[in-house]
């Protein structure tokens, strides 16, 4: 029989998020594109597989189906508060790859309110200090396992 996988919330949200095209779509409506038509063609996806992603990310609440034309009745996109704190996981998987697959060629520069491009970070909302694997300790609380994997008996 095969060990079932640790129990892990980013596992969980991967299943939800974690498809290119999901990823895609968050950006694309996090830029303001929030028709069928529109997010497809800036995405590239196939469309029998965004309308599965649009549907899923709807059904987990990440996103919301508003009707802006009733005849015909025609629908958009709009990021949920859920989806919408997803922005910050987007701006860093953006700035990790500006950093290690586009250093030489950024193709979307974010500007911070403060008029200085964004440089993302994770910080402690507690002390303020910049969070990394140096300063990070797990505490694993999911029963039969430890860090480093199911304890043994």
């Amino acid at each position: 029989m095969k060990a079932a996988p640790r129990p892990c919330s980013i596992a969980d949200t991967l299943a939800l998020v974690g498809e290119k095209y999901s990823l895609l779509v968050l950006r694309e409506i996090s830029l303001g594109v929030r028709r069928f038509d529109r997010i497809a063609r800036n995405t590239g996806a196939p469309r029998d597989i965004l309308t599965a992603r649009l549907k899923r990310l709807v059904e987990a609440g990440i996103l919301e189906k508003v009707a802006y034309s009733e005849r015909p009745k025609r629908y958009e996109y709009r990021a949920t508060p859920a989806g919408e704190e997803l922005a910050p996981v987007l701006v860093t998987l953006m700035a990790w790859g500006d950093r290690y697959l586009n250093a030489d060629a950024r193709p979307v520069v974010l500007e911070h309110s403060c008029g200085e491009a964004l440089t993302p970070r994770v910080v402690c909302a507690s002390c303020g200090e910049t969070a990394d694997r140096t300063n990070l300790k797990y505490h694993v609380h999911a029963p039969g396992w430890t860090t480093t994997g199911p304890v043994e008996t």
